[in-house]
């Protein structure tokens, strides 16, 4: 537990470290097009990896458990969104368009992988589908994000979603992926026993973006329009609308009579919003200038959400742990 603790520690650090960087040496004229050129084939190559280290017989097996798909996909792609439209018109007014519009994307988000599933195998939850679950939600959420960005967020302070803009998520994200399942046969195996490998690039394209996307923010003035108490109102936002999601999922998966492994796959895939989907997406259909607004509610959320799901899964883990030592009640 401590050293998962450490390395979302050093990666939090990582991340920060590219906004600061960006916010005193923004990538500008030929460096940002450079800088753009290698993000772009950074995303592409993270998205074939996930695509080959997927085993195809997982999808499949995973999918006999609908129920608790229907419920994460619900939760991601309905609750979420209704949550967010509900919190837009005060956030606009306490936060201004571009960062309300960026608290509202982060709703319409899928959910994240990586995390999702490694706080599921700490909590002692149900893995095989915190797998599946959480692979979906991110292979539709290329198609169903910008489809609620279009719905949601055309008009105002928000950008609409061009055709062109879809195309170039469907191109960066969608086709490596499947030519990483049509590879899946050949380099799964390979790529599975090089989990590092999967890490240090998934990682690496996110501090890319990053940078990519605040310094050209930089360079329109982004700091210059977000003030300290904009960011305390957004992380009382970000913080109320985990706590509200997460306690909704909990009832929910009880009320639907899951067992306690199933809830806590529940809770971790449906509550979660993905950094590593949502700043390609957020480069993908918004102006350069503009993504650094979109991205910064994103990060906020997704450092709170570590936080909060790393609470939770020790807490999860020690009930299990008392509930298997107190054995079949007699």
């Amino acid at each position: 537990m401590r050293g998962i603790i450490s390395k979302i520690d050093r990666y939090s650090l990582a991340l920060l470290g590219m906004v600061v960087l960006a916010s005193f040496l923004p990538a500008r004229g030929v460096v940002a097009e450079w800088l753009a050129v290698l993000t772009a084939a950074a995303i592409a190559l993270l998205f074939f990896l996930h695509g080959a280290k997927l085993p195809r017989q997982a999808v499949i097996s995973g999918f006999t458990h609908w129920r608790l798909h229907l419920m994460v996909l619900g939760i991601t792609f309905v609750l979420f969104p209704i949550a967010g439209l509900a919190l837009h018109p005060l956030a606009s007014v306490l936060l201004g368009g571009s960062l309300a519009a960026g608290l509202l994307f982060l709703t319409l988000l899928p959910s994240t992988v990586q995390s999702s599933i490694a706080f599921t195998a700490i909590a002692g939850g149900n893995v095989p589908a915190a797998v599946v679950a959480a692979s979906v939600s991110n292979i539709l959420g290329v198609f169903l994000t910008p489809a609620l960005v279009a719905l949601f967020m055309s008009g105002g302070d928000a950008v609409g979603v061009s055709l062109e803009a879809i195309w170039k998520i469907l191109l960066q994200l969608l086709a490596p992926f499947v030519l990483g399942q049509l590879a899946q046969p050949f380099v799964g195996d390979w790529i599975r026993s090089h989990k590092p490998l999967v890490t240090q690039v998934d990682r690496g394209s996110i501090l890319l973006v990053v940078f990519s996307a605040f310094s050209a923010s930089v360079v329109e003035g982004l700091w210059a329009q977000v003030s300290l108490l904009q960011l305390g109102l957004l992380l009382a936002f970000s913080s109320v609308l985990l706590a509200f999601v997460m306690a909704l999922t909990t009832w929910a998966a009880r009320r639907a009579g899951m067992s306690t492994e199933d809830e806590i796959a529940i809770v971790f895939c449906g509550s979660k919003k993905s950094l590593a989907s949502g700043v390609p997406i957020a480069s993908a259909l918004f102006p350069a200038a503009q993504a650094g607004f979109i991205i910064l509610p994103v990060m906020i959320f997704h450092q709170i959400q570590l936080l909060v799901c790393a609470s939770l899964a020790n807490r999860y883990a020690r009930q299990i742990a008392a509930r298997d030592e107190a054995g079949p009640k007699g």
